[in-house]
């Protein structure tokens, strides 16, 4: 099993990218959330799933270990192959997926190309549970960051002063990609707010 790639993105489309590590290039699917996360960069980490069918070997690439894990959770879905799935969180990111399930949100599913009826309420019926057991966005990290721990601690500070989850990830997640990971805790959860 291939856990991630780190090297120097060499080709970038918005549904694959080439990596080169140590001189050997790998071409990873990758999703829309993920393409415009990658999109500035030369030197990546993509976490990645291999998905081995007879006739084929296929590596999916996240740069969030966050949408790798519901990448994971939607193809457990009875019916619901890797190219689905990749259409799904290319659709929209792994929190408003996440929230959707959780509210029973069927509407919201059957947005996604492909996703009908029948499969939005199967989505919910197996992934329901399942969700509400896993921390939410369990392991969402910013690509390059080394650790999760400042993140996790100004969206917490934000759902506590009344800020949505969603809003929230979304403006912590800019200032961290715009500061470098380099601000405080303090100053994150002033700017956050400010634009949350």
């Amino acid at each position: 099993m291939i856990a991630y790639l780190r090297g120097k993105l060499v080709h970038k489309e918005p549904t694959h990218v080439v990596v080169d590590v140590g001189g050997v290039g790998y071409q990873a699917s990758i999703s829309l959330n993920t393409f415009s996360d990658i999109k500035d960069k030369e030197d990546i980490r993509l976490s990645t799933y291999l998905h081995v069918r007879e006739d084929a070997h296929l590596l999916y690439g996240f740069s969030t270990e966050a949408e790798r894990t519901m990448f994971l959770n939607l193809i457990s879905v009875n019916g619901v192959g890797p190219n689905t799935a990749m259409v799904v969180l290319s659709s929209m990111p792994p929190s408003e997926l996440r929230t959707a399930i959780l509210r029973e949100d069927a509407a919201t599913l059957q947005a996604v190309k492909g996703i009908g009826g029948k499969m939005a309420q199967r989505l919910i019926l197996e992934l329901r549970d399942k969700l509400r057991k896993s921390p939410a966005d369990g392991a969402a990290t910013i690509p390059g960051a080394p650790d999760n721990t400042l993140r996790q601690e100004a969206l917490s500070a934000l759902v506590t002063l009344g800020i949505s989850r969603s809003a929230a990830e979304h403006s912590i997640d800019a200032l961290l990609r715009k500061s470098g990971n380099t601000i405080s805790l303090e100053d994150l959860v002033k700017q956050a707010l400010k634009n949350a």
